[in-house]
């Protein structure tokens, strides 16, 4: 039985080039623990990196916008769980649709790099059509998310130009925040981290930091103290909705 007897949703989205894969085992873990989940296919994830490069971070936030709704209509409250481009997409809901979000739950949210790398993105996307994956940065021995070979550039920008406004609107971001950062990330640096947490107007923010685990830390050697310390967090939520 749920905390108070309230029907709890968990949204949980999965990371740019991934697939829901990656979030399959917490998302199977809550569900055991009584939780409605949702874990959407982002538009153009899932197929191949080609496809991809069709869609936008606005396609990939309707997706996950729509689940949200879902999950209103079945329960009393909800959470959003992101990996990633997910957290970012998470935190975009949370801005968005305060009154519609309960809690967030963040592992290594990307909303800024300030990586040299990307600045030739803007116009190397109209010369080549993907650059090496960044996926499967994972400490843990043969484990495998199952990301594109390939990114795919013009996805790339535009998620890059999504983080503009919503780095804008952080500030309207009220719900409480467990957020997870690796300590050891190979591809988000911590500029995303800090500006979340220096941002948001949430009264409520912990940050846990996984020594033990590289950016994919839901299928690394840390995703058992995710699972755990995302249950105390919803346990908590789940009291103070009542």
């Amino acid at each position: 039985m749920l905390p108070g007897n309230r029907r709890i949703g968990v949204l949980l989205s999965h990371g740019f080039t991934g697939s829901p894969f990656s979030m399959r085992p917490w998302a199977e873990f809550l569900a055991r623990e009584g939780y409605a989940v949702e874990v959407p296919r982002l538009p153009g994830h899932g197929t191949s990196w080609q496809d991809m490069n069709t869609t936008t971070w606005k396609d990939w936030y309707a997706e996950l916008s729509r689940s949200l709704d879902k999950l209103l209509a079945e329960n009393d409250v909800v959470a959003v769980a992101g990996l990633s481009m997910g957290g970012g997409l998470a935190l975009k809901l949370a801005a968005d649709r305060p009154a519609d979000v309960a809690g967030l739950l963040l592992v290594n949210p990307a909303i800024n790099s300030t990586s040299i790398k990307l600045l030739p993105v803007p116009l190397l996307k109209h010369l080549v059509a993907g650059m090496p994956t960044i996926g499967n940065d994972i400490k843990k021995p043969s484990m495998d998310e199952y990301a594109y070979p390939k990114v795919p550039l013009k996805a790339l920008h535009s998620m890059m130009r999504g983080w503009k406004p919503l780095r804008r609107d952080l500030h309207k971001v009220t719900a409480p925040i467990l957020m997870f950062r690796s300590t050891i990330d190979h591809v988000v640096d911590p500029s995303s981290g800090r500006i979340v947490l220096g941002s948001v107007s949430s009264t409520d923010v912990t940050e846990r930091l996984l020594d033990d685990s590289f950016h994919v830390a839901t299928l690394d050697n840390d995703a058992p103290t995710i699972f755990e310390e995302s249950l105390k967090f919803l346990q908590t939520l789940g009291q103070d909705q009542d």
